[in-house]
């Protein structure tokens, strides 16, 4: 009897511990899991944080880039301040190129106009009360047994010979006057010689001169002394 319940109970624990699970090795696969996964964040971390890294270099290298071109177009604009500048001083300049060359047209005409005048006027004299006057001066002359006049052509050359002549010493005198004055201003800025200082060079000791006997200087035409 006793026999028989002992061999049951230990048919009985001998099932209860071939039905129980060990409780080891769940443990350490529980841990496994958990490690394969924290690998696959860390890996899956690391591909983000270099993805970010390279966008950053991207920002980073587009930003350098960004001041680059806006400090260009900063330099650029100065550039194109002095030259539209330089365009409005050029453009005043050839405004004023243009009213004084319309002035120097009006005046050329005006003197043409005059010309004009002027020559037609000594035509119309030349051949006409000019004529008419010179031709009984000469034959007044003629009668009173003189010679006539010079031509009218004579006359103007000469008094273009002495215009022209006045104008040549008048030219000779000014270019004279520049030429002095040149001179004069090119001597002015010649360098003038530095002048050697006076007195004894530096480091130089100068010699104790010796005192003359003092000797009674003879009067010219004093007495000689009595004894």
């Amino acid at each position: 009897m006793a026999s028989t319940s002992a061999g049951s109970f230990a048919a009985a624990q001998a099932s209860t511990s071939s039905a129980a699970p060990p409780s080891g090795p769940l443990l350490a696969q529980g841990d496994w899991t958990k490690s394969l996964i924290q690998l696959a964040k860390t890996a899956e971390l690391k591909k983000h944080a270099l993805t970010l890294q390279l966008h950053t270099a991207h920002i980073l290298s587009a930003h350098a880039a960004l001041e680059q071109k806006n400090k260009a177009i900063q330099d650029l604009k100065e550039q194109k301040n002095k030259l539209e500048s330089e365009r409005q001083r050029l453009l005043n300049c050839l405004r004023e190129v243009n009213e004084d060359r319309d002035k120097a047209d009006i005046q050329e005409a005006t003197l043409n106009k005059e010309v004009s005048e002027l020559q037609h006027k000594i035509k119309t004299i030349s051949e006409g009360e000019y004529a008419a006057a010179k031709n009984d001066v000469d034959r007044l002359r003629q009668e009173l047994g003189q010679p006539p006049l010079p031509s009218l052509q004579t006359t103007l050359e000469e008094k273009s010979a002495e215009y022209l002549k006045a104008l040549r010493l008048q030219a000779e005198a000014a270019n004279a006057a520049t030429g002095t004055k040149r001179a004069a201003d090119d001597l002015g800025a010649d360098p003038q010689p530095a002048k050697r200082p006076r007195g004894r060079p530096k480091g130089s000791k100068s010699k104790p001169k010796s005192k003359p006997a003092s000797t009674p200087t003879p009067t010219t035409g004093a007495a000689p002394p009595t004894s």
